[in-house]
């Protein structure tokens, strides 16, 4: 478990991080999201003792990571696929972490074999692609077969089948009940991983809640019904105070209500229905409408 208690970072006037609290459970795929500069590296970095906090707490398994013993055995991750020696193999590298932590050699070749990087794990790694340099990272952070995982985007790089490999990975992880926390910026990769999220912007914490629930929260999502009676349908709805649009002769849009509120509505009032289902907002819109506040370097139209 990765716990913050009112973790702060301040950079001379520029406050990075701002008073964050969370506690990031086992068993879960959390996303990690924000606007350029809302403070997700820094955070990271605070977890792993990169930075030190001007204020708070980041604790790995109740300890602050400077006082974890072989911490590779206990938290792995990936922050920069490219902070690796060029002249070093793939495996003089695993290797070397491997003696530094008190980790069986064997389970270098076992990692390899897990990222697909057997085949070229003696290139050295200042000739390796972007995407070959995230699978020796992510082989770096398995191979203390960690508790706690923490990649930063960790699909740049990577061609689709990779992509989709990292997303099976992550969620296998999170199913041997492992704390999984992975920042990026790809929301429609994120709306495929992540049971739970986290949202930051200037620092702040903006939502901190399962992907579900946030989905659902946005203002774009929706109950689509269609019946012989919609328009019926359409002022018992508004008389509850839900916002209605008339999408054709008998198809309206709910919002501002659950599908099940609607359902019960029309039964009560006795009204036939031929179709009920939930237009879900994509992860995309919802953090949209959750940042739009946050957005400190934006670019003109």
């Amino acid at each position: 478990m990765i716990s913050l208690k009112n973790l702060g970072k301040r950079y001379g006037d520029r406050l990075a991080v701002d008073d964050l609290t969370l506690e990031l459970k086992p068993g879960t795929v959390t996303g990690f999201l924000g606007p350029n500069g809302a403070g997700k590296s820094t955070t990271m970095r605070l977890i792993l003792g990169l930075d030190r906090p001007t204020s708070g707490t980041a604790l790995i398994g109740g300890l602050p990571y400077h006082r974890i013993g072989n911490p590779l055995r206990t938290v792995g991750a990936l922050l920069d696929a490219r902070a690796v020696h060029p002249g070093r193999s793939g495996r003089a590298h695993l290797t070397a972490l491997a003696r530094s932590n008190g980790i069986p050699q064997r389970r270098v070749g076992e990692v390899l074999e897990t990222v697909g990087m057997a085949a070229a794990a003696r290139k050295r790694a200042g000739t390796l692609s972007l995407g070959m340099s995230q699978r020796l990272g992510i082989a770096a952070a398995l191979l203390g077969d960690p508790a706690v995982l923490m990649f930063d985007e960790p699909v740049n790089g990577l061609d689709p089948d990779g992509v989709r490999w990292v997303r099976g990975l992550m969620r296998s992880l999170a199913a041997e009940g492992r704390t999984v926390f992975v920042s990026s910026h790809l929301m429609s990769e994120m709306q495929l991983t992540a049971d739970h999220l986290v949202v930051i912007g200037k620092g702040r914490l903006i939502m901190d809640a399962p992907l579900a629930d946030v989905l659902a929260g946005s203002s774009l999502t929706a109950v689509l019904v269609r019946s012989p009676h919609a328009g019926d349908l359409a002022d018992r709805l508004r008389a509850a105070g839900i916002r209605v649009d008339r999408l054709g002769e008998n198809e309206i849009e709910a919002t501002g209500a659950s599908i099940e509120r609607v359902g019960d509505l029309a039964h009560e009032a006795g009204i036939r229905l031929h179709e009920l289902r939930t237009r879900e907002a994509s992860l995309e819109q919802a953090y949209q409408e959750l940042t739009s506040g946050s957005v400190e370097y934006g670019a003109n139209a």
